[in-house]
Order: structure tokens, then C-alpha cells, then sequence
């Protein structure tokens, strides 16, 4: 007969098999529980059954113990005790029957239980001794250690042989005897050293732990594999108690272990064995690798509780010293280990624990000890300048903006600007991109269906599965990812920002949140566009500034503008008001850092946005930028002057500052603070003249290319060196910071035959004789009396 019953598809077999799966489990347990259940229902009948027993067995009456007590209370119960002598035969005899059957009279009365307790709990003594287990002094149990089986005719022999067993009071008496020794000796006084023998004994010391560090650390790196249990002996040392090289020895224990954990750990991150993973059978390489990684995680995360405990150890002795370690000496331990955790920090970003050191070093990064709090911002710099997926970045700006929110904003500027160095520019995410696999798109199953054949699909199956695996091995990240951890970086970043500006105005990290804004603008959302503006305005307006904040804001106003702000009508006529005013305000001198921001801030307002700037606008920035490039440094004077190229070279009619001829009515008034009506145009840049005399050849050049009209070909243009540079890279080329000329001074030329010599205009001998007479005698000093002289002026 044909069956007929239809073959269940693969999914329903699955579904069915985990139904019957629950299914199965519920059965078992139900069945456990009911055999719990029968099991103590059987045992509540039991215990009911011996009570029962127990209750129908007759006890005979107790002898009245008579407790004795101390020595008043026992003549009182003498003295009130009835003579047994005065009393009948009969009256004996009566008390005696009533005794059996009185049972009050018989409780013992030290007892603590109650009085109309049941009988069935009273048991004779005979018997509750009688049911305390008997313990009876054998032998121990011999310890056997199980051998291969034999196997002859009758079947299997299995074979055991007794484990040998330690002769314990032997040890123990060899132990006591080592313990009288060693306080015999530790009776006999130590010798007395000079500070000469303590010093060699030092070094003898010192020079033991240095040669067995540097052995330790050579095996460990030599086989890591085999010799990482040599890691715990090394870590061990870090507890050194020798007062004479307890410091030094930890010092080189500390730096020694990290640099080992740096070279022996893994270009991966080290995770926990599954129950499943550490249940199933390996081979001896997987075995032992696995052996390796959980021995290094395990040493690694000890290691780092030390770096831990030695810096909180630190904070908190500063009140008391410890036995061991001075205090001072405590500090220097500190800082190694700051140093140890700031390393790991920057080289091990991939592996285990790294978030547990992040939360260890931002916090010091706004330590009152300034090296410390040095070494840890030093430490976040290089990572965010290498990290270039993101990771690590992520993690160190969350802490820092828990810490800066937790603290109340009360820290120190430093921790904010090192959000300056986070590399999430659009720049370097295209220099980047280069690196990143693009990610593969694989055919959907109906794509397959549709187009491929059956051995087709089959083959593209077996290839997918290849890729993917390709794929995996070299770890490549997607440039979305990578753009996804990105944006959520600077959204935590822009929230810091936010409600510092929002909440702590007058906090001295504003001008570092004004410079990240300057930095970062370009990526804000359109959104906070209006509200930033507005805010940024207000804090110019507002006078509390310093020029270089009113700089950082107008930097920031023009960058959002200039990127995803263009949609927006909005006028920023007041931000070139407030840079024109700030102008004059700069700095001349060694610190004229600013003028950078200042070029920045130029480029971006004119060179960007040429066709919403008018021409009386650019005339008076012109003027006014001349006249600052006398007052300013080489490298300044270069910068502003290569702004000015652009200028005139930008805007049309710029050469109307050349002519001495007014160009309309009214006169120039550089005091006037409104740019658009300066009047600029009846001026002339009177100030190039100036500057062609100026010391710096290179100054000098570009005044002279400005003076004939900033022409790009002929006698008067630029050489290509400087004309193919911005001008901020000018202000920094030739910078004076390392107190060198640049371009350097060329060497003095030799004297010429026909130069002035003053030996060579007196060639008579005799001459020379009178001069050198004349000059070798003494002039006797006479006293001028003008009065006399007059007089005899006058009479002539």
C-alpha cells in the first residue's frame, strides 16, 4: 500500500522538534517535582510513626537531681527541709506512693523547659547515649592510585597500588627544630656596618634583583609560550620589602612588565572560554595557545590592579608613611606607573582591558601634579592622532565628558583641548577611504533562483562563503562604520559644548570650547545653527572676552556659515564689525600666535565668500591690515602681506589704494569702527613704501610685488615658492620660534683693495710718531669756569 501521508517540510520539522523539546522538559520536570513530593510525604509518615512509637512507650519516673548551689542557698534548703525522723511509718509511706504518681514533684527544676512539656520529648539518658554515634579510632584510609587493568582468562584484574603517605609529625618536628634555629639566630646581634659597607651592600643587592629581572624577562620573551608562568615570579618582585632597593626594584619591575605585555600581547582582543568551548576536545597547539591567552589576560589585569593600587595608595598616604616606602619615594613609584599605563594606553588600543585604563587616565589628566597631568594628556594626544577607526576615541570622549559634567565643569582647559587633536576631518576620512575594503554585496536568494542555474547557485555558494571568510581574516572595517562612530564622537563632543556654553560662560574652558567650535564647525547640524549664532554673538557682545576668544567666536560663526550655513539668510555684518575692531588690539610682540587665527578667520570671510562682501568693505580691511604689517613680526608681516596679494588679486578696483588721487568725497577716518563707512577709498597704502625697507628680504618682495599691482607674470611677480603657499603656511615657514633668521644671513663678504683702512691714510712715518706722542700724553684737567669765559667774551 502507498503512503500517502505527506513529508513535513524542513521548517516544520524544526518547529515541531523544539515543541516536543519543550514538551520533554516539561514531562521531566513535573516528574521530578512529583517525586519530591511522594519522597516527602513518605518521610512526614515516618517521623509520625516514630513519634507515635516513642508516645506509647512508658517512661519511668526520674530520680530528683538535686543541684547544688553555692554555700547559702544550700544551709537554706537544709534549715527548711522536713526531718524524716518525726514522721509515722504511714505518713513515709503516703509520700513515697504519692511521689510515683506526682510528676511535678519530680521535674528537675534547673532544667529549661517549660513545665507542661510532652512527654514523648522526655527520654532517658541511657538512651540518648545510646543513640550518639560511636567513633571509633581505625586506621586512615589508605589512599590508592588506580593502575592499567589485567586482563587473562577468568576477565579484567583491575590493579592499584597505596599512595605513599607523608610521615606528618616527622615534618612537623623538623619543622620545630628549623623554627629554634632560626631564632637562635635571629638572637645573635647583627653586625654593625659602615655607611662604605652598607652602600656596597646595596649595590650587591640591587645588582642580584637586575640580573634576575632582566633573566626573567628574557625567557618570558624568548618563549612566551612555554615560560608564562615566569610572569607571576616577575609580577611577585613588584611587593619587594627590602627598605634599601624596595623603590628601585619596583621601578624596574613596573617598566620591565609593560614593555614584555607590549611585545607578547596579541594583535587581538582575548575573550572568555564558553562552558561548551572548554568542555569539547582540542588538539595540544589550540590546547596550549589557550593555556597562553588565559594565563597573559589573567597576569595583565593583575598587573594593572598594581598600577592601579600604587597610584591610590599615593593619593591616599599623604596624611601617613608608610613603613616600607617614603612618601616621597611613593610619588616617584606614581609617576613610573602613570607612565606605565599612559604606554599601554597609546600601544595596546586592540586588547583586554583597555576602557579600565582610559578610566584610569582621564582623571589624571586633571591631577594638581602638573608632570602627571602632563603625561596623561601627552598619552590621549598620540591615541587620537593614530586611532583611525574610532574605538578607542569613543571610549576616551565619553569618560572625559562624564568627568567634565561631574565635576561641574570645574577642571582644568587641557582635558578639553585635546578634543582639538581627534581626527575627524572630512580630509583625512577621504585620505583614509583608501584603506578600507568596500564591503561586498552578495545575490539574495531570489536573485540566485532568477539567474543562476542549479550548479551555478551551487558554486556561488561555496565562493560567498570563501569571501566571507577572506573577509573576516583581515578584519577590514566599512567606511560606514566607521563614519557611524564618528558622528557619535562628536555628538558627545557637542553636547560638552553645548552645555558649557549653556551653563559655565565665565568658566575658563570657554575659549577651549570656542577653538573646538572653530575646529568642528562644519560638522554641526543645521539645526543649532540659528541658536549658536545668536549665543556667539552674545558672548562678543558682551565685552567679557579676550581678543582671542572674540577671534575663536568669529571663526566659528564664519565656518558654520560657510559649510552647511549657506542655506541660511543671515547677515554676519556684525562679525566683520567685531574683527575689524579687534585688529589693532593684537599682539605685536614674541607671543603673536593670533595672528594665525586672524588669517584664518580672513580666508574664510573673504577668500570663501568673495561674492557677498562689497567693495568698501574689502578697501578698508585692506588698509587697515597694511598698517598692522609694520607693527607685527617677520613671519606676521609675510602672512598679512600674502593676505593683501589675495585682495587685490580677488576683489577688482583694489588698485585704487595705489593712486595719491581721492577717489570720492569725504576723508579716511581709520578710528571709525564701522568698515563700510571708513571711507577707504580716499586713502592710499602709503605703508608698502615702508615695508620695502624692511629688514626681511621677504617682506621686502612682497611689498614691492603689492606696489606694482600683485601681477602674476613679469618683472614684478612673485617666485613660485611663495605665491603656491596659503598665508597661513607663509606665517608658519617663517616663523622666528627657534630664534633663527629665516632665510639665514649671508656670510660677510672680504675686504676689498680700494676699502677704507686707517693705516693706509697715514703713510708718513713721522706723522705716526707725532700722533702716537700726542695720544700716550696725559691731558692735565683745568676746571671750566663759563662765568669767566663769558666776561672775557664780552669785553672783546
Amino acid at each position: 500500500r502507498k503512503n500517502t501521508k505527506r513529508v513535513p517540510s524542513f521548517r516544520k520539522l524544526l518547529r515541531t522538534s523544539q515543541i516536543k523539546l519543550d514538551n520533554k522538559l516539561k514531562n521531566k520536570q513535573y516528574k521530578q517535582k512529583s517525586a519530591a513530593k511522594k519522597y516527602r510525604k513518605e518521610q512526614k509518615k515516618l517521623r509520625e510513626a516514630v513519634r507515635d512509637a516513642i508516645s506509647r512507650k512508658p517512661f519511668p519516673l526520674e530520680e530528683c537531681k538535686k543541684k547544688r548551689v553555692a554555700g547559702k542557698w544550700e544551709e537554706k534548703e537544709e534549715e527548711d527541709a522536713l526531718p524524716l525522723d518525726m514522721m509515722d511509718e504511714d505518713d513515709l509511706k503516703l509520700m513515697e506512693d504519692l511521689a510515683q504518681k506526682a510528676s511535678f514533684l519530680t521535674r528537675d527544676l534547673s532544667s529549661n523547659e517549660p513545665v507542661h512539656v510532652k512527654k514523648r520529648k522526655h527520654e532517658s539518658v541511657i538512651e540518648k547515649y545510646e543513640k550518639v554515634p560511636r567513633r571509633l579510632q581505625t586506621e586512615p584510609e589508605k589512599e590508592l592510585i588506580h593502575l592499567l587493568p589485567i586482563k587473562d582468562k577468568t576477565g579484567i584484574i583491575p590493579q592499584a597500588v597505596e599512595k605513599p603517605v607523608l610521615n606528618v609529625a616527622h615534618d612537623e618536628e623538623e619543622d620545630t627544630e628549623d623554627m629554634e634555629e632560626a631564632e637562635d639566630f635571629n638572637e645573635e646581634p647583627l653586625p654593625i656596618l659602615t655607611p662604605e659597607e652598607m652602600a656596597a651592600q646595596r649595590r650587591q643587592k640591587l645588582q642580584e634583583r637586575k640580573r634576575h629581572i632582566a633573566a626573567l624577562a628574557s625567557a618570558i620573551l624568548s618563549e612566551p609560550d612555554s615560560n608564562i608562568k615566569k610572569l607571576k615570579e616577575l609580577r611577585a618582585m613588584l611587593m619587594e620589602q627590602d627598605p634599601n632597593v624596595a623603590v628601585i626594584v619596583r621601578k624596574l619591575v613596573m617598566v620591565s612588565l609593560m614593555e614584555i605585555f607590549k611585545d607578547v600581547a596579541p594583535s587581538y582582543k582575548i575573550r572568555p572560554l564558553t562552558e561548551a568551548e572548554k568542555a569539547t576536545k582540542v588538539k595540544k597547539e589550540t590546547q596550549k595557545l589557550r593555556e597562553f591567552e588565559e594565563g597573559l589576560v589573567s597576569q595583565y589585569k593583575f598587573y594593572l590592579e598594581n598600577l592601579e593600587q600604587t597610584i591610590k595608595d599615593w593619593k591616599q598616604r599623604k596624611l601617613k608613611k608608610s613603613n616600607v616606602i617614603s612618601l616621597k619615594a611613593y610619588k616617584g613609584l606614581a609617576e613610573v606607573a602613570v607612565k606605565c599605563l599612559c604606554e599601554l594606553l597609546v600601544a595596546l588600543p586592540h586588547f583586554n582591558f583597555h576602557n579600565n585604563i582610559i578610566v584610569l587616565i582621564v582623571p589624571l589628566m586633571n591631577d594638581p601634579s602638573k608632570m602627571i597631568s602632563e603625561l596623561c594628556v601627552e598619552a590621549v594626544k598620540k591615541l587620537f592622532k593614530q586611532d583611525k577607526l574610532g574605538y578607542a576615541s569613543l571610549g576616551v570622549v565619553k569618560v572625559i565628558s562624564g568627568l567634565v559634567r561631574g565635576r561641574n565643569y570645574d577642571v582644568r582647559p587641557e582635558v578639553l583641548k585635546v578634543f582639538l587633536h581627534l581626527r575627524i576631518k572630512e580630509v583625512e576620512l577621504q585620505k583614509d577611504s583608501e584603506d578600507i575594503a568596500p564591503k561586498k554585496k552578495f545575490m539574495t536568494y531570489k536573485e540566485k533562483r532568477k539567474n543562476l542555474s542549479r550548479m551555478q547557485r551551487k558554486w556561488k555558494k561555496a565562493e560567498e562563503k570563501l569571501e566571507r571568510e577572506l573577509l573576516e581574516a583581515e578584519a577590514s572595517e566599512s567606511k560606514e562604520k566607521k563614519l557611524k562612530l564618528h558622528t557619535e564622537t562628536l555628538n558627545i563632543v557637542f553636547v560638552t559644548y553645548f552645555r558649557i556654553l549653556k551653563k559655565a560662560q565665565k568658566s575658563p574652558l570657554l575659549p577651549a570650547v570656542l577653538e573646538g567650535l572653530a575646529k568642528f564647525a562644519h560638522l554641526i547640524n543645521v539645526e543649532f545653527f540659528d541658536d549658536l549664532l545668536i549665543v556667539l554673538h552674545s558672548l562678543i557682545a558682551s565685552g567679557d572676552l579676550s581678543y582671542r576668544e572674540s577671534l575663536h567666536c568669529i571663526l566659528s560663526a564664519f565656518h558654520i556659515l560657510s559649510g552647511q550655513g549657506d542655506v541660511l539668510n543671515i547677515d554676519p555684518m556684525k562679525f566683520y564689525t567685531h574683527l575689524y575692531k579687534t585688529l589693532f588690539s593684537l599682539h605685536a610682540g614674541g607671543t603673536n600666535e593670533d595672528i594665525g587665527i586672524v588669517l584664518q578667520c580672513l580666508d574664510v570671510m573673504f577668500a570663501k565668500r568673495r561674492k557677498q562682501v562689497s567693495q568698501q568693505r574689502a578697501l578698508a580691511f585692506l588698509k587697515r591690515l597694511s598698517i598692522l604689517a609694520l607693527h607685527v613680526l617677520p613671519n606676521s608681516s609675510v602672512g598679512i602681506l600674502a593676505t593683501n596679494r589675495v585682495f587685490m588679486q580677488t576683489f577688482p578696483r583694489m588698485d585704487l589704494l595705489l593712486d595719491n588721487e581721492s577717489q570720492g568725497s569725504g576723508v579716511y577716518l581709520p578710528e571709525l569702527e564701522e568698515p563700510e563707512h571708513c571711507n577707504a577709498q580716499n586713502t592710499a597704502l602709503w605703508e608698502l613704501h615702508l615695508l620695502q625697507r624692511h629688514y626681511h628680504p621677504t617682506v621686502q618682495k612682497f611689498a614691492s610685488h603689492l606696489i606694482a599691482g600683485a601681477p602674476t607674470e613679469g618683472s614684478g611677480a612673485l617666485p613660485l615658492d611663495l605665491t603656491q603657499r596659503s598665508a597661513t603656511e607663509l606665517f608658519e615657514t617663517y616663523c622666528m620660534k627657534g630664534m633663527t633668521f629665516n632665510p639665514p644671513v649671508a656670510s660677510v663678504t672680504p675686504r676689498r683693495k680700494d676699502t677704507f683702512s686707517q693705516m693706509d691714510s697715514f703713510v708718513d712715518e713721522e706723522l705716526n710718531k707725532q700722533l702716537q706722542q700726542h695720544i700716550s700724553e696725559t691731558v692735565p684737567h683745568k676746571p671750566l669756569d663759563f662765568a669767566k669765559h663769558l666776561k672775557e667774551s664780552s669785553l672783546a
